[in-house]
């Protein structure tokens, strides 16, 4: 497995793409701008569909596939019960099949596929597809960060940007902001604007240079960052904790739930 990656990561960065865009398309058959009718509720409140469920089942099919000793984390098979050992697993996959699942219902394109590889807890390879926007975004490594549309048909490389003088550009959550928290924390930045984005769309919204802060103030998932971090990290930016140490991977929370983060150009 090292080997392999370590020789051609972009290759199978490209497969993982592939991947991510037939999970897509199984969510568009269920997709409707005018709301999806018959999500289910999971254990912990949230709502799933089987939308999620199947593209779920593709992804792991083809990244066993790809790799069969590679240990797959995805959203809903931990959901149902499974949770894996990652102790000793240099190498194990992050998966969210169907990122916004609230917007995925509510009608909105603001959701994603999420695909991520971690090595030794850090991200080093995330494919970000919002198959309703037909965008894709993807990295495998520092300089490597893309965003592709359907209709450009185009990888075109996405850097993070410098912090323009007239103020940030914060993104926020559409449906999990605690705004008097927020409002607190940001009282000490020159803040243009506020963006409200759902999915790891906020966070790659940073990695292409159309925002500058996300501060994520609130209960988040492995699998909800893991693949927008890896494409932060390719366009130059950053993800800590609220402490400012590294924000790492590899279910240290039995519910694989994140501390409290900050994504961030790294410039400011």
């Amino acid at each position: 497995m090292s080997e392999k990656l370590l020789e051609h990561p972009q290759a199978i960065c490209n497969q993982v793409r592939r991947i991510a865009l037939e999970a897509g398309d199984i969510t568009l058959e269920y997709f409707d701008e005018s709301g999806f009718d018959g999500a289910d509720a999971k254990a912990d409140g949230s709502p799933v569909t089987l939308a999620d469920q199947k593209a779920e089942e593709i992804i792991e099919k083809a990244l066993k596939d790809m790799f069969p000793d590679v240990k797959v984390v995805g959203e809903e098979a931990v959901a149902e019960g499974y949770r894996p050992s990652l102790a000793g697993e240099e190498y194990f996959w992050l998966v969210d099949p169907l990122d916004g699942t609230k917007e995925f219902i509510s009608g909105s394109g603001d959701y994603t596929v999420n695909i991520a590889l971690i090595k030794n807890g850090l991200p080093i390879m995330g494919v970000v597809y919002a198959p309703a926007k037909g965008e894709m975004f993807a990295a495998a490594g520092e300089g490597t960060a893309i965003r592709w549309t359907d209709e450009s048909e185009k990888d075109k490389k996405i850097y993070v940007r410098q912090p323009p003088k007239e103020g940030l550009t914060v993104v926020a959550s559409l449906n999990h902001s605690n705004d008097e928290r927020l409002e607190k924390f940001l009282s000490g930045y020159k803040v243009q604007k506020v963006l409200k984005r759902g999915s790891s769309l906020k966070i790659c919204a940073i990695a292409c240079g159309k925002a500058d802060l996300y501060p994520r103030l609130g209960p988040t998932c492995e699998w909800d960052t893991a693949a927008g971090h890896a494409v932060l990290l390719g366009a130059g930016g950053t993800i800590t904790d609220i402490d400012g140490k590294p924000l790492t991977y590899g279910g240290a929370d039995p519910k694989f739930l994140n501390p409290e983060f900050i994504a961030s150009s790294g410039q400011i």
